[in-house]
């Protein structure tokens, strides 16, 4: 059951097509099945977009941010806030996600080009429990996890109309990037093993992106192009280092 009873935002001017896919997809287990069927939007030719919920059901593609606002949406429908967990990196290659609360505990949504930047279960006790998930496999050529933010679109973006707009919804982004973030603090060490083994592991299996974190068991499912063949590896070492 969703976090809170707070009722979504009016009656949403919904096209049928819309109105069924929001019917059907009812939990966020659902929500991010959805989303990991959909190709990741590689924005082609250099045209940057940030899409809405109705523009990801339009195209059929989601970067991580249209993803985010997809499903906060579509489960706002079902009684959950509108939020998304902001992360800052090192490489201003920032990821967003959706945050939601289940039975006391967090958990998250999430589309990206990075296996370990996808959803999480409801299991951890805090926002911030749950964005520390994210720093080991943040860490690749370029990036580090160096702060969070937790924001409630609903109350941020006013009567921006970020839900159903045909058009871009640039605001949201900027918002984003101007909110203030809470620090996170990584240790340098701890970094520099991590990304030499990143580098080792694509090196040694043909480009393909490690998934043997710690703490894979509280991921949820990933999107069929980070596991299908992925038992072709050549790599006999595994990836993960401890805590």
């Amino acid at each position: 059951m969703a976090s809170t009873d707070r009722p979504s935002p009016g009656p949403l001017r919904f096209t049928a097509r819309e109105r069924r896919l929001v019917e059907r997809l009812r939990t966020p287990l659902d929500v991010q099945r959805y989303l990991n069927r959909l190709p990741y939007n590689q924005e082609p030719h250099g045209r940057a977009t940030l899409r809405g919920f109705r523009g990801v059901v339009r195209t059929g593609v989601a970067h991580c941010l249209e993803a985010a606002l997809f499903a906060a949406v579509v489960l706002e429908q079902h009684g959950y806030p509108a939020q998304v967990l902001s992360f800052e990196s090192i490489d201003q290659l920032d990821h967003v996600i959706y945050l939601y609360r289940q039975r006391g505990r967090w958990g998250s949504i999430a589309r990206s080009r990075d296996p370990g930047l996808h959803g999480r279960l409801p299991v951890f006790a805090t926002p911030r429990a749950l964005a520390l998930s994210y720093v080991d496999p943040y860490v690749d050529y370029t990036g580090r996890v160096t702060g969070y933010a937790v924001v409630d679109l609903d109350s941020l973006m006013g009567p921006y109309d970020w839900r159903l707009a045909n058009g871009n919804v640039w605001k949201v982004e900027r918002m984003l990037l101007d909110y203030p973030h809470r620090t996170i603090v990584t240790s340098d060490a701890r970094f520099r093993e991590l990304r030499r083994r990143y580098i080792a592991y694509r090196a040694a299996n043909d480009g393909r992106k490690p998934t043997d974190y710690k703490g894979r068991e509280r991921w949820t499912e990933l999107p069929d192009e980070f596991t299908v063949d992925h038992s072709r590896s050549k790599s006999r070492v595994g990836f993960v280092i401890g805590s």
